[in-house]
């Protein structure tokens, strides 16, 4: 399949998943029982056709794209690294891709948080021959049952075989490949489990969904995630990196440490403003209306997660 075929196939899976997404999201109220066809089982129909696409970054590392959260690959002698998992039924296009890298076995996988469009491939890695290896939260979360609010849906836990059996309270170094492999914990942010993955040598950073590029995130409360520790990652992943460094991002395309700065620069302005409309006594419903978001919108509001909604996520963590 051409590149070209290959992007427009994942710009037809976006276009679908911020479509089938927003109207869940913005919705004045949710549903208190689960609805049989939100967004969740509509994403997984989608990632299930949606192709995949690789890119050669630094080194013997890749990123694979297309399968829920972006995927990286450390290749080599010893086999295959990987940093997430991906959607499970995205199984047969991401064994596709993962072929086309080479024909070594997966050997490790580490999980940077717990959520679905990250995990959900857990169980056929492993079975595929990956060790999984996760933060202490993660895997915890990973082994029950829980109620995400504004997707209206209560996430299973993984089956024995998707749960991690490596786990850390911190940090977590690897020597794979000839790489040296450095996992570090965030506060909570994203969720209370998130973990960056530095590769030093090819000085390349995988911050997972603490970083969307060109996109706003989503902060999952229900699970410890919080605005202030958003911006506390954001400005990590900018200390972390130079202008030398390639940044794989939980969503979006290869990112570097621009636009690592020009995230955190619009999460903490977004504070501010949602911060001091609040403390004016104005309610969710007249913040949202005085649009703080507008001027960042033509960049970073073009996914999921529109400026509307965003200014509720903000909104419930100031």
């Amino acid at each position: 399949m051409s590149t070209d075929q290959t992007n427009l196939s994942r710009r037809k899976f976006l276009a679908t998943a911020a479509k089938i997404t927003a109207g869940v999201l913005l919705a004045p109220r949710f549903l208190t029982a689960q609805v049989k066809d939100g967004p969740v089982q509509q994403i997984n129909r989608a990632a299930a056709t949606s192709k995949i696409n690789v890119t050669k970054l630094r080194g013997n590392i890749y990123m694979v794209e297309g399968s829920g959260g972006n995927i990286a690959v450390l290749n080599g002698p010893e086999g295959k690294l990987l940093i997430d998992a991906g959607i499970n039924v995205s199984k047969a296009h991401v064994k596709t891709a993962l072929n086309s890298i080479s024909d070594k076995p997966m050997k490790l996988l580490i999980n940077s948080h717990w959520h679905f469009d990250h995990t959900s491939g857990n169980e056929w890695m492993h079975d595929a021959g990956a060790t999984i290896v996760s933060q202490d939260i993660t895997r915890d979360h990973l082994t029950k049952k829980i109620f995400q609010p504004e997707w209206n849906y209560t996430f299973d836990p993984l089956p024995p075989g998707g749960i991690p059996t490596v786990t850390y309270k911190k940090e977590h170094n690897v020597h794979f490949n000839g790489e040296d492999v450095h996992v570090k914990i965030y506060q909570p942010a994203h969720t209370d489990g998130d973990s960056s993955i530095y590769f030093p040598n090819a000085d390349i950073l995988h911050v997972a969904d603490t970083f969307w590029n060109a996109y706003y995130p989503f902060i999952d409360y229900a699970t410890g995630g919080s605005i202030d520790g958003m911006i506390a990652a954001a400005a990590q992943n900018v200390a972390q990196t130079n202008k030398h460094t390639i940044v794989i991002p939980g969503h979006g395309a290869v990112g570097n440490h621009a636009q690592l700065i020009q995230f955190h620069d619009m999460l903490s302005t977004v504070r501010e403003r949602v911060s001091k409309l609040k403390k004016q006594g104005r309610t969710l419903n007249e913040t949202i209306a005085a649009k703080p978001t507008a001027s960042f919108d033509p960049v970073f509001g073009k996914y999921v997660i529109t400026g509307d909604f965003f200014t509720k996520l903000v909104f419930t963590g100031v």
